[in-house]
């Protein structure tokens, strides 16, 4: 529980940074969305005749001129990038941050096993990526009362969850290669949570591709899937899923065995 809380002392700036980045853009966006409604008829049909383009945002099956459809390309959008990134930071700097600051030898002297480090630490960042999610999304919330807009709270809460889901994953895998290496990994973490986006975009406007999206977690957090089916496919969770738990696992068996600098 020390461990726990000493990690959320050290992150909470960044977790307030993220937060309010993420959740200002957000609330800019649905701000943004009375102003512009009245052209979003045409903004609407002029999206979708862009072809590659309007496929690969999931444009073609959603109505923009809708806050709904809107919330589903603008913001959701934010959270997923923004989230993305600040989990696979999270994740990434977990395990090698002790190396890399050369604290390792000092928390590793106290009575406290490895298997005790490692599952602190991952508490520690389920726990800032709860924080982050459950801020943004009271704040969305707070957005849409404010512009007198009718909250359709099953497709928001999908949406939401998604992207939630999809940070956990990407930690989950940044968690594993954290072990690995001894030196920052930040690049590496945000290297692979835009992989990870761009292969979702890919498998969007090619058709011979389309069975990428399930090794990515942005393939289940498609806003025109999410808003059509007003749910989650659950198979294509339980597969990404599968990955965060492959990164754990590797994490505990590599740091368990690991020589430490």
């Amino acid at each position: 529980m020390t461990l726990i809380k000493h990690e959320l002392r050290q992150g909470w700036k960044s977790l307030a940074i993220w937060t309010l980045s993420i959740g200002f853009f957000v609330v800019i966006c649905v701000l943004m969305y009375p102003e512009m409604e009245s052209e979003m008829e045409e903004v609407s049909e002029m999206f979708s005749s862009m072809g590659a383009f309007t496929a690969a945002f999931g444009m073609d099956r959603l109505n923009f001129g809708t806050l709904i459809g809107f919330y589903a390309v603008e913001c959701a959008n934010i959270l997923g990038i923004g989230g993305a990134f600040y989990a696979a930071i999270l994740g990434i700097t977990a395990l090698a941050k002790e190396e890399k600051d050369h604290t390792a030898e000092f928390l590793l002297s106290h009575p406290i096993s490895r298997t005790q480090i490692v599952t602190s630490k991952w508490i520690a960042i389920l726990i800032q990526i709860v924080v982050l999610n459950v801020l943004v999304f009271l704040m969305s919330i707070a957005s849409i009362v404010c512009i007198d807009e009718k909250i359709m709270w099953e497709e928001i809460g999908y949406l939401h969850l998604a992207y939630f889901l999809v940070q956990i994953v990407l930690a989950g895998i940044c968690f594993g290669i954290s072990a690995f290496i001894r030196s920052s990994g930040i690049g590496v973490g945000i290297g692979l949570a835009t992989t990870m986006y761009f292969i979702n975009i890919v498998a969007n406007i090619t058709e011979s591709a389309k069975d990428l999206k399930y090794i990515t977690p942005f393939g289940f957090a498609e806003g025109a899937d999410v808003i059509a089916n007003v749910g989650l496919d659950w198979k294509m969770v339980a597969l990404n899923m599968l990955f965060a738990i492959i990164g754990i696992v590797v994490a505990y068996y590599e740091y368990c065995k690991k020589d430490i600098r």
